[in-house]
C-alpha cells in the first residue's frame, strides 16, 4: 500500500456537508453533516487513483483530477487548506 502521497490529509466539498479525512497510515474517516465517522476504512493511491475499502464491506474509487480537486461518487471534493 502506498501512503506516501501527496493526497494526505481533509477533502470536503463545495458546500461542506461531506469531510473525508485520508490519514497517513491508509485509513480514513468520512463524516457527513453531523455524524461523525459515518464512513471508515482504508484506502489506496495509485498514481491519481484512489481505491476505497469501506469496513462495512462496499468499495468506492476516485480520481485526483488535481493536487486540490477528488472527484469521487459523483461528488467534487477539495482540499481543505489549513
Amino acid at each position: 500500500m502506498n501512503t506516501d502521497h501527496p493526497y494526505v490529509g481533509m477533502w470536503v466539498t463545495g458546500d461542506g456537508l461531506i469531510r473525508q479525512n485520508l490519514l497517513p497510515n491508509g485509513r480514513y474517516d468520512e463524516a457527513r453533516g453531523e455524524r461523525m465517522s459515518a464512513y471508515t476504512g482504508r484506502y489506496e493511491v495509485r498514481g491519481s487513483h484512489i481505491r476505497y475499502w469501506d469496513d462495512t464491506g462496499f468499495t468506492a474509487d476516485g480520481t485526483f483530477v488535481t493536487v486540490n480537486q477528488l472527484h469521487h461518487g459523483g461528488m467534487t471534493f477539495y482540499r481543505q487548506l489549513e
